[in-house]
């Protein structure tokens, strides 16, 4: 009679219009935003009394600054995805984000475990608390054309520095050709994929800064090498500054590139050549890396966040346990944007196992997840590496300093925004 009564009630105030409407943010990505799209349809149509208002995160310089803004004038978002590390951090000692173990204790734990996130998590913790939900992690991995680096004697992709130099001894053209990507831009956010990336796996994972004592120690041995790789592949005109609008490895500019998997959809729908001619690699690390030893890799990991001035969080909270306990989403997920999604289980899980036997590109990238270490958890991250753009990659790149007065007066000019 209970139940009956609830169902009537329900019913009633469903008819009467009352609802509960929560605004849902995810990254501007096409494949993420047909993921979200199907998804949030089907909730909606299965839940009358819990709406979602799905909009990908406004145009803007970045999404941080985007939901930064939206904070400022009272609008943000009740959920969002598209989050890194370093910008939860920002978001909790700005105390608007909801810590997902004490708003929910057991039903956050009970969603953890079904989406096989235990050891994931770990990693976003934050003084001690739970405040982001992992969505993926994803490895960043060298794409070689596989096609050219056959046909100019190479059995497999270049592994060291002085593979590569080998390579541009045999391919480069000063002003024409090539061998390799090395710097990705001049954005805040490109240093995860060139230094950053680097230095993982030079160092074999080693943290550029030392979060505790709030110091930035990217300047050991360890930098010193990539920072002399990146200064002698620009001094030998071996790489490029600018590389146009056309992707490099199609047109064959550049033979090498670090690369995400989300851009592997990307790639096989507008430049099958390069997606059909690929060599998927570890980062290339210094001649005297051990052989036999595995290479770190940056782990570019986004999450999803719920922030205080949201009304209805247990709604909120449904929703979000709707999506992550079913594991038929993260196939759907893996099926769309080809990036692992954040749950351990990838190469156990019956569910997962046609991608890894299917898809080679897919595998490797799952392969490497336990490789990839994410950035540091520092409340300055976008402030940190635009120091780093200015006092480090652009001398190197325009041979404005040497790679020791680069790396020194990096880590001077960054330890003043740690300190």
């Amino acid at each position: 009679m209970r139940k009956l009564m609830w169902i009537v009630t329900l019913l009633t105030l469903v008819t009467l219009g009352w609802s509960v409407t929560l605004t849902f943010w995810t990254a501007p990505n096409p494949q993420q935003e047909a993921f979200w799209k199907a998804l949030v349809e089907q909730w909606n149509r299965e839940h009358p009394d819990i709406q979602i208002d799905w909009k990908t995160i406004p145009a803007a310089g970045s999404s941080e600054e985007a939901i930064l803004t939206a904070i400022a004038a009272g609008q943000a978002p009740d959920i969002c995805t598209n989050i890194f590390s370093g910008f939860a951090a920002q978001l909790i000692e700005e105390d608007v984000l909801v810590p997902f173990d004490e708003e929910f204790g057991r039903d956050f734990w009970i969603l953890v475990g079904a989406r096989q996130m235990e050891s994931v998590i770990e990693g976003w913790a934050y003084k001690g608390h739970h405040y982001v939900i992992p969505i993926y992690a994803n490895p960043m991995l060298m794409w070689w054309r596989k096609d050219v680096l056959q046909d100019l004697g190479f059995d497999k992709p270049p592994r060291t520095y002085s593979e590569i130099y080998e390579l541009a001894k045999k391919y480069a053209v000063p002003g024409e050709k090539y061998a390799m990507i090395v710097l990705k831009g001049r954005n805040w956010w490109d240093r995860w994929f060139d230094f950053i990336t680097f230095y993982y796996a030079a160092s074999g994972g080693k943290p550029y800064i030392d979060v505790e004592k709030g110091k930035a120690v990217f300047n050991d041995e360890y930098g010193k090498k990539v920072a002399e790789f990146i200064y002698t592949m620009f001094k030998n005109k071996w790489t490029a500054v600018d590389w146009g609008a056309e992707f490099p490895l199609n047109n064959l500019k550049a033979l090498g590139s670090l690369m995400g998997p989300w851009s592997l959809n990307w790639a096989k729908e507008n430049y099958p050549d390069v997606y059909n001619n690929l060599w998927l690699a570890p980062p290339p690390v210094p001649d005297d890396y051990p052989a036999n030893a595995p290479i770190k890799t940056f782990a570019d990991t986004k999450g999803l966040v719920m922030f205080k001035s949201c009304k209805y969080k247990k709604e909120a909270f449904e929703f979000i346990k709707w999506v992550f306990s079913n594991p038929l989403n993260d196939v759907r997920w893996i099926e769309l944007t080809k990036m692992p999604p954040a749950r351990a289980d990838l190469g156990t899980n019956p569910l997962f196992a046609k991608f890894m036997e299917e898809d080679p590109y897919f595998a490797a990238y799952a392969g490497q997840v336990g490789n990839a270490v994410p950035p540091a958890l520092i409340t300055t991250t976008i402030d940190v590496q635009e120091s780093m753009t200015t006092f480090l990659t652009e001398p190197l790149m325009y041979l404005k300093a040497t790679p020791e007065e680069a790396l020194n007066r990096a880590v001077k000019e960054v330890n003043k925004l740690l300190w």
